[in-house]
């Protein structure tokens, strides 16, 4: 099995950082600011620590010990690729294959009674095992009409979509899942890759990832989906910002669509575009 040439760039860095630099009160509140202007996060006082050591690892890179230096040289250069890394690094990516699993048999159920090609759009795609999860269950569910099935995998965190992409996860991570499913959807890594497994190639051709900001003005998927998957990232953002959306959600979905929601996101009281059919899953409300 071949690791892709960017295998090593993806990696993620490890160590323990040592409080070297000068993070002030003022400095965290402008950094919660950017964020939320830049991504629509909103990070809560009790994230200092988190975000201490995030970014620290940036201003190390950029030779710099104060933060108010590093945000001072974001803010002169708006269009900077820096601000690529800063917002990937307050973003968080946690993930699992065929996390909230009583959704995947619902989108099974979903696509099968459903004529012609069938298009789900991943919103938040992480480092690619919830639109990997989503492939595999359109596979298992139309058969020989697998091939005419497509996942749109979007993420604003860049460093998780090329490891998305990549497709290359621990096999501690995917023994989780059943045995038959491991064969038909993974290749086994040896050599320098023993103990990592691989998205097979048909299956990952199905899974077309691509850099998504939900703030941005447009974005560049098309409608219509049969279902939208937008878990666990909503609890971010702010009411507000939540019902924008949302709002923009429904006219990318089919009269009878899907959304699927994180187990700790109510839409029910945030828009009216959509109405709940199940536990964390809503339709398109009529108008």
């Amino acid at each position: 099995m071949n690791a892709p040439s960017s295998w090593e760039s993806v990696a993620q860095p490890s160590g323990a950082l040592e409080k070297d630099l000068e993070l002030t009160a003022a400095d965290f509140a402008r950094i919660r600011e950017l964020i939320y202007q830049r991504a629509g996060i909103v990070l809560a006082e009790h994230k200092r620590e988190m975000v201490y050591s995030r970014l620290a690892k940036r201003l190390r890179h950029h030779g710099l010990t104060r933060f108010s230096d590093y945000l001072a040289r974001l803010e002169r250069q708006p269009q900077a690729k820096e601000w690529e890394a800063f917002t990937n690094a307050l973003t968080t990516n946690l993930t699992a294959f065929f996390r909230e699993a009583h959704h995947f048999p619902l989108l099974a159920e979903h696509v099968r009674a459903r004529p012609g090609p069938v298009r789900v759009w991943c919103a938040a795609a992480s480092t690619g095992e919830e639109p990997y999860s989503i492939a595999m269950t359109l596979t298992e569910a139309l058969g020989s009409r697998a091939s005419q099935a497509e996942v749109i995998a979007t993420d604003i965190d860049t460093d998780a979509l090329a490891r998305a992409r990549a497709g290359i996860y621990p096999m501690e991570q995917v023994r989780k899942l059943d045995e038959a499913r491991v064969k038909r959807f993974f290749l086994r890594g040896n050599g320098r890759h023993a103990g990592m497994a691989k998205i097979r190639p048909e299956l990952a051709d199905r899974v077309a990832f691509e850099e998504l900001n939900l703030l941005a003005p447009s974005w560049p998927v098309s409608a219509p989906f049969d279902a939208i998957f937008c878990r666990n990232v909503m609890i971010y953002f702010d009411k507000t910002t939540q019902a924008r959306i949302l709002e923009r959600f429904a006219p990318l979905l089919k009269p009878d669509g899907l959304l699927f929601a994180g187990h700790s996101e109510n839409f029910s009281y945030i828009s009216e575009a959509f109405r709940l059919r199940g536990q964390t899953v809503y339709t398109k409300a009529p108008r």
